[in-house]
């Protein structure tokens, strides 16, 4: 059995690639933003530490020595800020740690003068730290809050409403782009189904579709006028061919005396005219009216025309319950031509053909296995055996054989949109398996 690969459509491929390409953009976006906002807001953190700075060593410079100490507390009580005095044995780490760091202490250093120190810890304290003259004494100042290069993080609500906005955008684009797919698709398949008259808009926007659809619509055209046609040439054939058949018939009747012979001419023209139905029922596409069926009563009325026992016998198992959606003309005509395969070839010599019948539900699909006790064909042409006009080897081909039966099954059940597949029994004879859809 072929099996079955789990794939995304074209809809879903398109919104993840676009979804995937949004929230690519977004974050590109952000770390952009904080690559270029990194250095004006070390800009502007030293611009505002500078001030401070100033302030401080304005206030430090215009007071006593004795009365500093008095400054610097009241520097500390109205201001989220801290002034120390620098000592000799103070240990302190230079504010370098990363670019932004060195940014900030390079514009301090620039706007302080170049006797500044910028550190990042002094006496295993941490923080932002500036070291200043007042006069002939150096000070230290910590800032509240060591400044940073990163962005807020955004809010929760404001995450959601970014997904929201990604995930609806990409779906919005993904079905606009694959509408024109979506319609063309539709259109394939009714004209599959023998709808010819099937249009597409010849006048749309984007140009490549425009061309795609009229394109399409050419194709549809010439479809049609080639299906016309053969319809018009399969009825004359069939009016001309079979017309003399009946005649030729009724004079061999009449004139041949030899019962023999006349039987034997009889049998000919029966095989002419059953060669002709053949071919007439693989080219005459037919109308397909799906409607649901009880599988077990298809099957016991197509059965019962092979009601010979000499020639054929069944063992059907098939639920009374079992329904199927399909053609009731095309379902009959895929198994007489199964049936009359097993009658002719699907047994031992001299032996009448067995044929078990099995069905069962899968899921949405139902199951049909017909199976007989034949010789089999070789597996290397067992894909073969469908193709118009393929003969298999003599175990399974008579030469009053058309090679169109399988082609016909095979045909007919693509337009009721079932599948085939014949395989070789392991213990001897053809197993013929159909997956119809289920019918509720």
């Amino acid at each position: 059995m072929t099996r079955r690969v789990l794939g995304l459509n074209l809809f879903w491929r398109t919104f993840a690639w676009l979804a995937l390409l949004l929230a690519g953009a977004g974050l590109s976006w952000q770390a952009a933003f904080r690559a270029l906002e990194a250095e004006p807001r070390a800009l502007q953190t030293a611009q505002q530490l500078g001030d401070l700075v100033l302030l401080s060593r304005a206030a430090l410079s215009n007071v006593e020595p004795i009365q500093r100490l008095v400054v610097i507390k009241s520097i500390e009580r109205d201001a989220t800020i801290k002034v120390q005095v620098a000592e000799l044995r103070d240990e302190w780490q230079a504010y370098d740690r990363n670019p932004f760091a060195r940014q900030v202490a390079a514009a301090l250093i620039q706007r302080l003068g170049a006797e500044t120190f910028v550190a990042r810890s002094v006496n295993g304290e941490t923080g932002l730290w500036v070291r200043f003259l007042a006069g002939r004494d150096a000070f230290w100042l910590r800032a509240s809050a060591e400044p940073s290069a990163s962005l807020p993080t955004p809010r929760a609500w404001w995450m959601l409403i970014v997904l929201a906005a990604t995930l609806l955008g990409s779906a919005i684009i993904a079905g606009l782009i694959n509408r024109p797919l979506r319609a063309l698709s539709v259109a394939a398949g009714r004209i599959r189904e023998g709808e010819y008259d099937s249009r597409l808009d010849e006048h749309t926007l984007t140009s490549e579709i425009r061309e795609v659809n009229r394109g399409f619509n050419r194709m549809a055209r010439v479809v049609a006028k080639l299906d016309q046609d053969r319809s018009v040439m399969l009825a004359g054939i069939s009016h001309d061919l079979r017309t003399p058949l009946a005649r030729l018939r009724l004079e061999a009747e009449m004139s041949v005396h030899d019962e023999a012979a006349r039987n034997a001419m009889a049998l000919d023209i029966d095989q002419l005219d059953a060669v002709i139905g053949k071919f007439m029922d693989y080219a005459r596409p037919g109308e397909l009216s799906q409607q649901t069926l009880l599988l077990a009563d298809v099957l016991e009325r197509e059965a019962q025309a092979f009601r010979d026992p000499n020639q054929i016998r069944f063992r059907i198992r098939v639920p009374g319950s079992l329904k199927i959606k399909g053609d009731r003309t095309e379902v009959s005509r895929v198994l007489q031509n199964l049936f009359e395969n097993a009658r002719r070839y699907g047994h031992a010599p001299d032996q009448a053909a067995l044929v078990d019948v099995l069905a069962q539900a899968q899921g949405s699909e139902v199951l049909l296995t017909l199976r007989d006790h034949g010789p089999g064909v070789q597996p290397n042409i067992l894909t073969e055996l469908t193709k118009p006009f393929f003969r298999g080897n003599t175990a399974r081909t008579a030469a009053s054989g058309t090679g169109l039966g399988l082609a016909i099954v095979e045909k007919s059940l693509a337009r009721m949109g079932a599948h085939l597949e014949i395989v070789n029994a392991d213990d001897g004879g053809l197993i013929t398996r159909i997956r119809f859809q289920r019918a509720e």
